[in-house]
């Protein structure tokens, strides 16, 4: 790191801590109730530590390899990425009756987690070379379109928590930019209503409206995983029960390990490691927000903000849907929750943003150096006249001849 970069230190510090932390998480939310199944207490916990060695590995390459040489795979990174969602709809591994997960061997990922960081680096290219949008007819075309396809896409699978992700980047982005406010609510209104939509239409994205206004009502059923959210978030206390000493984890709260390990946090850590969590994306939203500022590439810019908003915007979604704040959307924590795909790209974005602090984040001084024999520091620049002399020597010159 290069000396008084502090936003990249405080980066690669969270971004270690979350990960070091999340794998702590994943094997207290699993290892229990992988005992008592008679299964492999240590299972999830090995396959998070690859995932996030290869990921480790993909944050070091990316953080040596200049950021800018994306710009010549925008397009192809766009056109597989769809092609792989095409994919994963059609002949993709099936879970719980999504359609998700592409199978190669043993190992499965997630295209639409791939989708994020592909729409987010072509929107950084578009939003450079061509004027900002002014009108949703300039909205429209292309990055409208090609937004809408991606969501297309991965609402299909169903994935609506992505979605939800994938257009808050792009209006960040858009914000960033210089796009009018006006241009973006009406863009907010339309995506709103669209998702209401498609809320509407689809039975048990209903349910969890129903549930999310009152999940007391059906505590048994459709309001059972938000209730058991409350209950292990409100039985921590401020300091919690203890780690690995909570309950709800043992077939009470479903999906513990991924979507609702935050609830794991708050009964096993209490308030205390509750607010360490999100003084932990506080501070990586801080870094990325300060590398974006500070760089003074307008695509880099762009791509800074896209990668800290998929971060901090997806944490804010899944903490809002476990306190109760906002509907289930089947999202995870962010470098916390268990997930490979999850967990790889994240870190090879946060290698991207280390970069673009390491390229653009500092303002240098101009300077020049000292061509005198012993003296090797830099020296501030002085202007010239048009005769080559530093100008306060030339005017000492003339006012000892005057």
């Amino acid at each position: 790191m290069k000396r008084g970069n502090l936003e990249s230190n405080v980066l690669v510090l969270t971004t270690l801590a979350l990960v070091a932390f999340g794998m702590v998480m994943v094997y207290s939310a699993t290892s229990a109730s992988a005992a008592i199944g008679g299964g492999n207490s240590m299972y999830y916990l090995k396959r998070q530590g690859l995932f996030a060695l290869v990921g480790l590995v993909l944050l070091v390459i990316a953080r040596k390899w200049n950021y800018r040489s994306l710009r010549n795979g925008a397009g192809v990174l766009v056109i597989a990425t769809m092609v792989l969602l095409c994919y994963a709809l059609v002949g993709g591994q099936s879970i719980n009756g999504a359609r998700r997960w592409i199978a190669l061997g043993g190992i499965t990922f997630q295209p639409s987690e791939v989708a994020k960081l592909a729409l987010c680096v072509w929107v950084a290219l578009y939003l450079t070379r061509r004027p900002v949008p002014r009108t949703l007819a300039e909205l429209s075309k292309p990055i409208g379109l090609v937004t809408a396809l991606f969501c297309a896409l991965i609402i299909a699978e169903p994935d609506l928590g992505t979605v939800i992700t994938l257009c808050v980047m792009v209006g960040a982005m858009l914000l960033v930019a210089g796009a009018p406010m006006r241009l973006l609510g009406a863009a907010s209104g339309i995506a709103v209503t669209l998702m209401l939509f498609s809320i509407w239409f689809e039975p048990y994205r209903r349910t969890r409206i129903f549930s999310f206004i009152d999940p007391w009502h059906d505590a048994q059923g459709a309001g059972f995983q938000t209730v058991q959210a409350m209950i292990g978030l409100g039985s921590g206390g401020i300091f919690g029960v203890g780690l690995g000493q909570g309950v709800q984890k043992v077939f009470y709260l479903p999906e513990a390990h991924t979507d609702m390990i935050f609830a794991i946090i708050g009964e096993e850590l209490g308030l205390v490691g509750v607010t360490l969590v999100l003084a932990a994306y506080t501070a990586f939203g801080w870094a990325g927000l300060r590398i974006a500022l500070r760089c003074r590439d307008p695509f880099g810019k762009a791509l800074a903000v896209g990668i800290t908003t998929i971060v901090c915007g997806q944490a804010a979604l899944n903490l809002a849907a476990v306190v109760g704040l906002a509907p289930l959307t089947g999202i995870p924590l962010p470098l916390v929750s268990y997930g490979g795909t999850s967990v790889v790209v994240i870190l090879a974005s946060v290698g991207i943003l280390l970069n673009i602090g390491r390229s653009d984040g500092l303002e240098v001084a101009t300077s020049v150096r000292d061509r005198g024999g012993g003296n090797r520091r830099p020296r501030p620049a002085v202007a010239r006249s048009r005769g080559g002399a530093p100008r306060p020597r030339r005017e000492r010159e003339l006012r000892r001849l005057a």
